[in-house]
């Protein structure tokens, strides 16, 4: 199975890479917040450096949750419901492949988009000399995210019918946690236990302020892998349904 799986990310990738626009519109959404950011950061200048640092900071939160969902967006567009609509779905699921293996390969490659636009997000702050968490500390916080943000792109491309569909489903997904990341900086709710074992509650949370407890960040790690797997596993229970596998 892992060597199918592997099979199926890799075709996944390849032909994702041929497609130039879609690469290009991914860079100019992961590079959208870096260049807000250096903008405001060249008015603050004259600014209280506490408060810039603020400032900058909280914005910068925003845009790297954000980043999680939107490196893997054009591919996730297409993954499943691309095939559904070209009618290639079947012949692909009539191969003696297992319809997990045909799920997490195709998660494998979102993920592998998605995180590194997460890190193509940290390194331009960091290139334009916004303070964010230290690098192993926004690993650990969200390439996880990134993980989950993958497997729920991917059961929203599952049930989709056309691309286009898809599309819209998704455009409106980057709204969950660019709202969820302002609900935290801008009215700052005490951090409670059950927050952060909540995935993208808790991530943005820890970007804000950094747990004075060992055992918050591996409970946030549990807590979105739990959720990533049932994500999956519930793609691969639709791809066992007729309606889905033979359209609607």
């Amino acid at each position: 199975m892992l060597e199918q799986t592997l099979v199926i990310a890799c075709k996944e990738i390849k032909d994702h890479l041929r497609e130039v626009r879609s690469l290009w519109a991914s860079a100019f959404h992961l590079l959208m917040g870096p260049i807000v950011i250096s903008l405001v950061l060249f008015s603050l200048r004259n600014a209280p450096h506490a408060k810039t640092v603020q400032i900058i900071s909280s914005m910068a939160s925003i845009f790297l949750l954000v980043s999680a969902f939107t490196g893997g967006m054009t591919i996730s567009m297409d993954i499943l419901a691309g095939e559904r609509e070209r009618r290639s779905l079947l012949p692909l699921l009539l191969n003696p492949v297992s319809r997990s293996a045909v799920v997490v390969g195709k998660w494998l490659a979102i993920m592998l988009l998605a995180e590194v636009g997460v890190v193509l997000t940290y390194a331009a702050f960091r290139l334009v000399g916004v303070p964010l968490a230290p690098l192993a500390y926004a690993t650990l916080t969200l390439l996880p995210l990134a993980a989950f943000a993958a497997a729920v792109q991917l059961t929203i491309s599952t049930f989709c019918r056309t691309s286009k569909e898809a599309q819209t489903y998704l455009s409106m997904l980057i709204f969950v946690p660019m709202g969820v990341a302002m609900f935290m900086v801008f009215l700052a709710p005490h951090p409670s236990w059950w927050l952060l074992c909540v995935p993208i509650l808790g991530q943005q949370a820890l970007l804000i302020n950094a747990p004075h407890s060992a055992i918050v960040l591996p409970t946030l790690l549990l807590a979105t892998a739990w959720c990533t797997a049932l994500c999956l596993q519930y793609a691969a229970t639709l791809l066992n349904r007729d309606e889905i596998v033979y359209g609607r």
